[in-house]
């Protein structure tokens, strides 16, 4: 499980973001836990676009590359 306030990257969609709380979504067999994030965009880090919330397991640790190197990396 990751901590309020971990960055965090969605396999899915591309996203990272902030973890910002928890839920649950209802499956076929019960219930199972999801992740609410705050997705930042654009240039001003730490502003909220939108939060985005989907199960546990499409959620993998980000690391603190900053977002500028991202984008100075070859072949990208």
């Amino acid at each position: 499980m990751f901590n309020i306030g971990d960055r965090v990257f969605n396999q899915k969609t591309g996203h990272i973001g902030k973890v910002a709380g928890y839920g649950h979504k209802m499956l076929k067999d019960g219930y199972t836990s999801t992740i609410k994030v705050l997705i930042t965009k654009g240039q001003i880090p730490g502003k909220a676009v939108f939060v985005e919330e989907d199960l546990h397991s499409v959620w993998s640790q980000w690391s603190n590359i900053p977002s500028f190197q991202l984008l100075l990396r070859p072949g990208k």
